[in-house]
């Protein structure tokens, strides 16, 4: 069957597209391979499988991107190629980068326009070495990218290792992510290394209308998938049209949130340590390989002398300095120092984790490899890894982003002032809502904060039930203040609806006795005797619509003057003229 499929014409090649999020446009397609002449049941994947099994996966993944380069540059345009081929292609020995050059651009391809896409369904022993072959090909006008992110054996290492140029996020991350706070907390993570790396993203796997417009408001700047294009056999120019009218959609995303409340983690570098040996500076390298011979799972060794840290001990450095010739004559019984790296990162056990932010945007990026030294008043305790600090830090700065009210869960004054500035920043009208109860401090001082708790739940739950959370947030701003952004066509009748549902349920939070009386006997704020009603809901609205107002502050203070009039006026809902930015300019 290998042999079958290394003829010419037995692999046909498909283009699936590349769309850049900000304007539409195709400036890619993935090439892939498919094979007419194999069993129904029996896929690509399966034919690589096999050819791994016999040794000839290089042949088979070099004759499907000879392939694909060929067809692809009998199109016309300018667009780019992205090819994948797997470590093992690439080195599979001492010429293979040669080979791969010649294989893509034999016929005519011009480099410039192709992306290899590393592959990574087997684990990468030499990082390094791969980055080197890679280079070859990068100083001939490739560009790389690392695929699959986020499942499989890619890692913070690869990527730091071989600085690629595109990094495309696995579809496990994708799929879902308009509706999972989990995902969506790794992939913005994963957007601050972007960033700071010089790193171009792609989301795979992109099927889901709201999926594909999260991944817009996030400044992911490409995306492939079904919904944009599906794999056929002539590239295209445009994407889907169902994909072009949903990037069109001009409401904001309202992003998922995690349900339940949000606690306080640990968040100290001890929590990070692994327990591990160490050497001291007397001792030879070829003491130090013989220690990771017998701890296979060490990523580092740390160099310590009177129970103090000076260095730090790459394994894999260590495994490529010792292979290269006559390494082990020249530096097996020197000190290890001498293969140490003498400024690596060391953290006390108790220093916060979101204090070491900043070595995230440092020039230094050693540590993701490395990892760091942890210490007890600066004696050596052990070990972490990089990707871990990665890892846990990024999640921390997503949860002190999201500071969630602790009795409804739902979003504070941060997160709020936040979406409101994203609908501030866009183009199209929405209204906010400022959302209160009349005579809710008698009501909770008569019956105590358990049942007035109970009662901003019922509020909560209604708020959450009439909105269409795809268009509509609900934050809740303190006490018994709530604010809702719509962008509902329909705002006024779900308000409505709530003010309804509540006026009609909240009287059954109050004593029978009081039931029966219309509302309960208290003091006003004076201290005063008073009879207070029912507690209902009254809501202050403000219209916006282009050019918008820039500063949310201001429009916070017309919501909260539009709820004043409400009370004042007696409605459940007051309505205050359509907001212009001169308007706004002269807000308190």
């Amino acid at each position: 069957m290998l042999e079958r499929a290394l003829a010419a014409g037995s692999l046909t090649p498909v283009f699936q597209p590349l769309v850049r999020l900000d304007t539409l446009e195709v400036v890619a397609h993935e090439g892939l391979s498919r094979c007419a002449f194999m069993p129904g049941n029996f896929s690509i994947l399966d034919l690589l499988d096999l050819a791994r099994m016999e040794g000839r996966l290089a042949d088979i993944e070099l004759h499907a991107a000879r392939t694909i380069c060929r067809t692809f540059a009998t199109h016309p345009g300018d667009g780019r190629i992205l090819v994948n081929l797997s470590a093992q292609a690439i080195l599979h020995d001492a010429s293979r980068p040669d080979e791969v050059l010649f294989a893509l651009t034999g016929s005519g391809m011009d480099p410039a326009r192709i992306t290899i896409e590393v592959t990574e369904r087997d684990v990468v022993e030499s990082p390094a070495r791969l980055a080197h072959a890679l280079g070859y090909l990068r100083a001939h006008g490739m560009r790389i990218a690392l695929d699959d992110f986020g499942n499989g054996h890619s890692s913070f290492e690869m990527w730091n290792e071989i600085h690629p140029d595109v990094v495309k996020i696995d579809r496990y991350l994708i799929h879902g992510l308009s509706r999972s706070a989990g995902r969506l907390a790794i992939v913005r993570a994963l957007c601050q290394v972007a960033e700071t790396l010089g790193t171009d993203l792609v989301a795979e796997g992109v099927e889901d209308p709201a999926d594909l417009r999260l991944l817009r408001e996030l400044g992911i700047p490409y995306a492939q998938g079904f919904l944009i294009g599906k794999p056929i056999a002539e590239p295209v120019s445009e994407a889907s049209d169902e994909a072009q009218r949903i990037l069109r959609m001009p409401s904001v995303t309202v992003p998922p949130r995690p349900r339940g409340p949000v606690t306080q983690r640990p968040t100290q570098v001890r929590h990070l340590l692994m327990e591990a040996p160490s050497v001291h500076p007397r001792q030879t390298n070829d003491e130090v390989m013989a220690l990771f011979v017998v701890h296979p799972e060490l990523h580092a060794v740390a160099v310590v002398k009177d129970g103090h840290p000076i260095g730090l001990i790459n394994r894999r450095l260590v495994n490529e300095r010792m292979a290269q010739p006559f390494a082990r004559e020249l530096l097996a019984r020197k000190s290890c120092t001498a293969l140490m790296n003498a400024a690596p990162l060391v953290c006390d056990e108790h220093r916060s984790l979101e204090s070491l932010a900043d070595v995230l945007r440092g020039e230094d990026q050693r540590y993701l490899s490395d990892g760091f030294i942890v210490t007890s008043d600066g004696q050596y305790r052990g070990l972490g890894t990089g990707e871990a600090l990665v890892r846990r830090v990024s999640e921390l700065r997503i949860d002190a982003a999201r500071h969630a009210n602790p009795l409804t869960f739902l979003p504070g004054n941060i997160p709020t002032t936040e979406h409101l500035e994203r609908l501030l920043g866009g183009s199209e009208r929405f209204v906010v809502v400022h959302v209160d109860l009349t005579d809710f401090k008698p009501f909770n001082d008569h019956y105590g904060y358990s049942r007035g708790d109970e009662m901003i739940r019922l509020l909560s739950s209604l708020l959450s039930e009439h909105v269409d959370p795809a268009l509509d947030f609900v934050g809740h701003i303190g006490g018994d203040d709530f604010v809702v952004l719509f962008q509902s066509e329909d705002w006024a009748a779900r308000c409505h609806c709530v003010i309804e549902a509540f006026n009609s349920r909240s009287p059954h939070l109050f004593d029978e006795v009081d039931i029966v009386r219309g509302g309960l006997r208290g003091k006003d704020r004076r201290g005063m005797p008073q009879f207070f009603p029912f507690t209902t809901v009254v809501m202050g609205a403000v219209q916006l619509s282009p050019p918008l107002p820039q500063r949310a502050q201001s429009i916070a203070a017309f919501a909260a003057r539009a709820k004043r009039q409400a009370k004042r006026s007696n409605v459940g809902l007051h309505v205050l003229a359509r907001v212009t930015p001169p308007l706004a300019a002269a807000a308190p």
